[in-house]
């Protein structure tokens, strides 16, 4: 039995180890050149100024001009150093919701496209979904919110006071501290990646993946997605899409999703996935955690429907047209 149960977790960490190992690799290519461009626009004060450049468009959501640093810090780099802005603010517990819902709905942008785009799914399709999606939510829940302000320009940052070019500090001190934290974030990818993989494997190999299946159904039913994307949902929604991509490429490697069901479940992870971790530590800065959550999944319903509703006509009209 011992001898039985051995080749068995042995199979798995050997058919496991390849996928997660090319998948990291991939990962932490991407994930490195992104970070040292978004370290090369902090360096230089540019971040500053593309805040400073978009904060006016930050009434409509009923935030401060100071909001949009924490806005393009998250959209362009994650969710951390959006909440390490954020903590360093006096936000009241309204903005600090909508900005959250806003930032959990488009952010690591580039990174987690390119993760997108690996799977099946267009990159502008993803990249303008996501984008469009953050502000309306922003938008919709300043209007329903209770203590909506008054719209007006004077709480968003001067243009004319940030320069474009305005070096920030010490190059080498700063690169030394993207450095290690570029290293931390290695290491824990790494450990997560492949971890996940072989969870993965092993739940097929138990049959427990069928079983979180036939449990999930209904909820997926309501989100309009399919029963085989089971697995990559919990996925998303746990460890997010970039710590979950080893995972979600081998699922797809198994050939059991379509093209169209990858593009249903994106379009649903794209704006709502990391429910865990990243929605917790928003709730932890005072953002209100059941209106983050549900805010974005009634958007996904209604995206995920009217997609789903797009290909039914799209394969109508083609049944006319070769009738």
């Amino acid at each position: 039995m011992n001898n039985k149960i051995k080749t068995t977790i042995c199979n798995i960490v050997k058919s496991a180890t390849p996928r997660a190992l090319s998948t990291i690799w991939w990962i932490l290519r991407i994930t490195t050149l992104v970070s040292f461009i978004m370290f090369v626009l902090k360096y230089t004060g540019i971040l500053n100024w593309i805040s400073a450049l978009v904060s006016p468009l930050f009434q409509y959501f009923g935030l401060p001009g100071d909001a949009a640093m924490a806005y393009v810090s998250g959209y362009f780099i994650n969710v951390y150093s959006a909440i390490a802005v954020i903590s360093t603010l006096e936000f009241t517990a309204r903005e600090i919701t909508i900005l959250g819902t806003m930032v959990l709905a488009a952010h690591a942008m580039f990174i987690e496209t390119a993760l997108q785009h690996k799977t099946g799914s267009p990159s502008a399709y993803v990249f303008i979904l996501r984008t469009i999606g953050s502000i309306f939510l922003g938008v919709i829940l300043n209007l329903i919110l209770p203590g909506r302000p008054e719209i007006t320009a004077t709480g968003a940052l001067s243009l004319a006071g940030i320069p474009f070019f305005d070096i920030q500090g010490h190059l080498g001190l700063m690169f030394w501290d993207w450095f290690k934290g570029m290293a931390k974030l290695a290491v824990m990818m790494f450990c997560l990646i492949y971890t996940l993989n072989i969870i993965q494997r092993t739940l097929y190999e138990l049959g427990i993946m069928e079983i979180i299946s036939r449990i999930l159904r209904p909820l997926l039913r309501v989100f309009g997605l399919a029963d085989s994307t089971s697995f990559i949902w919990i996925v998303a929604n746990v460890s997010g899409i970039s710590y979950g991509a080893a995972a979600i490429l081998d699922e797809l490697d198994r050939g059991k999703i379509t093209t169209r069901e990858i593009n249903l479940l994106n379009t649903h992870i794209g704006i709502s996935h990391s429910n865990l971790e990243d929605l917790t530590l928003l709730t932890s800065v005072g953002g209100a955690c059941g209106v983050m959550l549900l805010a974005r999944w009634a958007l996904v319903i209604i995206l995920v429907w009217a997609l789903r509703l797009y290909y039914h006509l799209k394969d109508k009209r083609r049944k006319l047209q070769t009738a």
